[in-house]
């Protein structure tokens, strides 16, 4: 087969044009460049229309990082600091579930992974700081910090027993549902990657990977993506 076709979930912002301003339909191209130098080739989904006609065409597919997940998702109250939206959530719910149905090949990047979590049955921490009264789960972009993998698990196989990793995220996962834990932060265990054993190939990771060198995970995306 050619390359596997990778479908990258993306932004809908308004963005300033030369003389104009308009809705668009966008994504960070660490994205795209990660799977492209991976080998796979990217191809970005919009959130307007969803429908699962779209993962016929799919040998893989990443849930990317962004807004929060709306808590009504997993039946908690809104914090003041959770910024959704709906529109997202509603499309990327329905790829999501429609793509472990079929078994499809998916990685869940930040918010993917805590996506990947409430639809597992799980809820998550909704202001980081809240809970563990400091800022150290958003930092500087050159900034990282630990992750600790759990032996046994396809994130350890992937990924070997530690690496430090970015952290640009205010929410976190705090109860996983039936996905199995995979790696942690070893400073406050807050947990850091997850996996449906269950399923060939869906993985979550908090970390923005397409922001770093280390590509391992797109990497192994792809090459299950090849099956």
């Amino acid at each position: 087969m050619g390359r596997p076709v990778i479908g990258l979930t993306s932004y809908a912002e308004n963005v300033r044009f030369s003389s104009f301003e308009a809705e668009s339909a966008l994504l960070p191209m660490a994205y795209v460049r990660a799977i492209n130098a991976s080998g796979g080739r990217a191809l970005l989904i919009p959130s307007d229309d969803p429908g699962e006609d779209v993962l016929d065409h799919l040998d893989g597919i990443v849930f990317t990082g962004g807004s929060d997940v709306d808590s009504e998702h997993y039946h908690a109250e809104r914090h003041p600091e959770t910024k959704a939206r709906p529109e997202r959530d509603r499309a990327e719910l329905l790829l999501l579930r429609a793509a472990l149905e079929r078994n499809l090949p998916l990685l869940g990047v930040c918010r993917g992974f805590q996506l990947m979590a409430v639809v597992a049955g799980g809820r998550l921490h909704q202001h980081l700081p809240d809970v563990f009264g400091h800022g150290g789960h958003r930092l500087p972009v050159d900034e990282t910090h630990r992750v600790v993998l759990t032996a046994g698990t396809l994130c350890h196989k992937i990924l070997g027993d530690e690496l430090a990793v970015n952290s640009l995220h205010h929410q976190g996962v705090a109860d996983p549902g039936t996905l199995t834990p995979a790696g942690w932060c070893p400073g406050d265990d807050l947990l850091e990657a997850a996996e449906d054993p269950t399923r060939s190939f869906a993985i979550g990771v908090q970390w923005h990977p397409e922001m770093s060198t280390d590509h391992r995970v797109f990497e192994a995306l792809v090459e299950a993506a090849r099956g």
